[in-house]
């Protein structure tokens, strides 16, 4: 048995007879949306088969399992990045962890610095498609079956249907949603000027340092994707001297709109799947 089979039973049987039926992600400055999940358990990620710790400030580093808005939810408090030295590979085990365990939407959200000035630092993108500047990915080497096919079909990374109903929640509650394309990074250092300018030209109007390896882990498997990124700062060039900890302040600062969103969103969906 694969070690994503494993979790899987472990995060079921944790969740007794209403096993997860989609999965947050929570990034970087975000964690504290884990606060809104009813009848809430956390299982350190140590304590799961396949998972690694994280070595980052602003992520918490556990599983939260419990209820939103009537949904049973899975709620990861912290994300891996391929600059902390994981195999690349490797990043796709929670997403089939979470999915072996019955989930079929994924709701990522992230820390990213904007490239557009309309897009200033405070406010929430939605990602309508990405750029994998990197050109890793989690699907290299032997292709495993039984998640997916060789080759992942990346047209619709993020679902157009998903992406109306966290529109229509941006509009219910009152919030101010951006659209546009993130940019992934490798990291750790962030971008110089130079990289900035090219990557406005390839048409990114955000860069980070995650979200895109479990688009594609979770594209792979057959899951529905949608995405927010917490703009935090201005990318290099655009502002001076970056640093994580502004990017942990203003993330922070976002997040009860960002849990306001999330809310929102499973409320129309849960409305939505009982009709």
């Amino acid at each position: 048995m694969k070690s994503y089979e494993k979790a899987g039973i472990q995060i079921r049987e944790a969740c007794g007879s209403r096993p997860p039926e989609a999965c947050i992600i929570l990034g970087s400055g975000l964690s504290s949306f884990a606060d809104s999940i009813e009848n809430a358990q956390q299982i350190p990620y140590a304590k799961i088969e396949g998972f690694e710790a994280v070595g980052v400030e602003g992520h918490s580093g556990q599983l939260v399992l419990g209820d939103l808005h009537g949904r049973s939810i899975a709620c990861l408090q912290g994300r891996w990045h391929a600059y902390e030295g994981h195999n690349i590979s490797d990043l796709a085990n929670p997403i089939r962890s979470l999915r072996s365990a019955g989930c079929d939407l994924l709701l990522s959200t992230c820390a990213a610095g904007s490239l557009n000035e309309s897009i200033p630092p405070g406010n929430l993108m939605m990602l309508t498609d990405h750029i994998n500047w990197t050109g890793l990915s989690p699907l290299i080497g032997v292709n495993d079956d039984q998640m997916g096919p060789r080759f992942t079909d990346m047209s619709q990374a993020y679902d157009i249907d998903l992406q109306g109903h966290l529109r229509a929640a941006a509009a219910e509650t009152g919030l101010k949603l951006h659209e546009g394309v993130y940019l992934w990074c490798l990291g750790p250092s962030f971008e110089t000027p130079a990289e900035i300018r090219a990557f406005k030209i390839l048409g990114a109007d955000a860069v980070g340092m995650s979200t895109v390896p479990e688009t594609i882990a979770a594209r792979h498997c057959g899951m529905k994707v949608a995405a927010v990124a917490a703009i935090t700062n201005y990318a290099a060039g655009l502002q001076a001297n970056l640093s994580h900890e502004q990017t942990l302040t203003v993330g922070n600062e976002t997040a009860p709109q960002l849990a306001k969103l999330i809310s929102g969103f499973f409320k129309r969906w849960g409305r939505l799947s009982s009709e």
